[in-house]
């Protein structure tokens, strides 16, 4: 699937960050889109692959070159990210207003992407993301732990978040062996 992404990109002579999206069926993929542009999950790669993605998509844009080329990127290490929405767990319902009290986790292999803080006003126009919680580690397992830590450490007070909805799919063996389809969730919450 890489080859054939570097392969579609050279032919239209694409030249920047973006992303192609597949889905993948009975040992084939199927192109769904191209994203031009970072999308919100490029912490999860700048992780595994120790290339900071929007510095590069800077230097493209200003026409300089990459220090690297494609032979040159290694993936090491697992990385999983969970997207912190000001939203009921259970209802999906948005939940803006104030944030009384903001702590962010931390430690070994845990990046937290936000603009929240205490004393922060969550509107209610815009998309319901206020962090972004990434856990990188050497196996899928240490990545796991290490997010299941994040999230039992992270607060947000004053309105509800959707967190305790990550922290209980972390407890499903399903997830933690991996291999999912696209309708997991829908189907752990009864909804498919």
């Amino acid at each position: 699937m890489g080859e054939r992404v570097v392969e579609a990109c050279k032919a239209v002579g694409y030249r920047s960050a973006g992303t192609l999206e597949f889905l993948y069926q009975d040992d084939e993929f199927y192109f769904i889109e191209m994203n031009t542009r970072i999308q919100v999950e490029h912490p999860v790669t700048e992780l595994i692959t120790g290339i900071d993605l929007v510095k590069a998509q800077l230097m493209i844009a200003s026409g300089e070159k990459l220090q690297y080329a494609q032979k040159d990127i290694k993936l090491t290490g697992h990385a999983i990210e969970c997207r912190i929405n000001a939203e009921d767990a259970k209802t999906f319902m948005p939940s803006p207003g104030p944030i009384k009290l903001w702590h962010a986790p931390g430690g070994p292999g845990i990046r937290v992407d936000s603009h929240i803080y205490s004393g922060y006003n969550v509107p209610p126009h815009y998309d319901s993301l206020i962090a972004k919680v990434i856990a990188y580690g050497d196996t899928r397992e240490t990545a796991i732990a290490r997010m299941r830590n994040a999230l039992a450490e992270m607060v947000v007070e004053g309105i509800k978040t959707n967190t305790a909805l990550h922290q209980e799919i972390f407890t499903h063996q399903a997830f933690r062996t991996g291999g999912q389809d696209i309708h997991y969730l829908e189907r752990r919450l009864g909804l498919k």
